[in-house]
């Protein structure tokens, strides 16, 4: 115990410089508040982790900490669908008398339940008819349209691809990774090339948004940058999110063994 409070301290003393340099340090000596971020997720996980190793051993403590955690969780939202369990008695004889039991109350209580991404492949059925009569003309229901004809994506999965790589900042080779997970094979360039169409296709819908923004009287735009790496220059360049207008970078960004930049 002694050496993980040590541990910890020393943990918590690095994150005092860091947000030291962060607000009192030179501009070029400033860490991104995601950077700061991220040792206080460390050290949250490594005090949880802590206190589960003495709950397990402590049944008083492990109460408090339950009780006290059933008034702060808060409330659910409402809007989200409830998948009821129902957990009932094996028996419903009273174990003194054997006489029958009857329910006079329950306790209910809700969890926040996931279910990781559904992958499901959509199988579309077009069956032909003919005619016994004539036996001349087939009839069958048209194909549906596609975004790219004879692909294996649905518009859903389109979407899902561009919202993963513009709103939530995946890139597609994690993505292709994160389907490499669930048994499909997705090469990079494949999602490029429907991250490409799929652009192509919205260009009407950017047209329109164009007008509709220059017809305002103001603008309101975020400008900031995020450093990104760029090999072979040995510096790291400045992207704006969202475009790939990237500038170069003012200040060399500090290299940190195992930390991601």
């Amino acid at each position: 115990m002694l050496l993980a409070e040590r541990a910890r301290a020393d943990r918590l003393t690095q994150i005092i410089k860091e947000l030291q340099r962060h607000r009192f340090g030179r501009r070029a000596e400033t860490l991104p508040i995601d950077q700061l971020e991220l040792g206080l997720e460390d050290v949250q996980q490594v005090e949880a982790a802590e206190a589960a190793q003495v709950e397990k051993t402590d049944p008083e403590r492990r109460a408090a900490t339950t009780a006290r955690r059933r008034t702060n969780r808060g409330s659910l939202p409402a809007h989200l669908p409830r998948f009821e369990v129902m957990v009932d008695i094996e028996s419903k004889a009273c174990p003194c008398c054997a006489g029958d039991l009857h329910r006079i109350g329950k306790d209910v209580s809700e969890r926040l339940d996931i279910i990781p991404a559904l992958v499901r492949v959509l199988v579309t059925r077009r069956p032909k008819y003919a005619c016994r009569a004539c036996e001349e003309g087939v009839v069958q229901a048209p194909a549906p349209a596609r975004l790219i004809e004879g692909g294996l994506p649905t518009e859903a999965t389109i979407a899902h691809v561009i919202v993963g790589k513009y709103a939530d900042h995946l890139p597609l080779y994690r993505q292709a990774q994160i389907y490499a997970r669930q048994g499909i094979e997705l090469d990079r360039s494949t999602l490029a090339d429907w991250t490409g169409r799929a652009a192509w296709l919205l260009q009407p819908v950017h047209a329109r948004l164009l007008e509709r923004l220059k017809a305002s009287e103001k603008l309101f735009a975020d400008e900031t940058t995020a450093p990104v790496l760029d090999p072979g220059r040995g510096s790291a360049r400045r992207s704006h999110p969202g475009s790939r207008r990237s500038v170069p970078s003012r200040r060399r960004q500090p290299q940190h063994p195992g930390r991601a930049h």
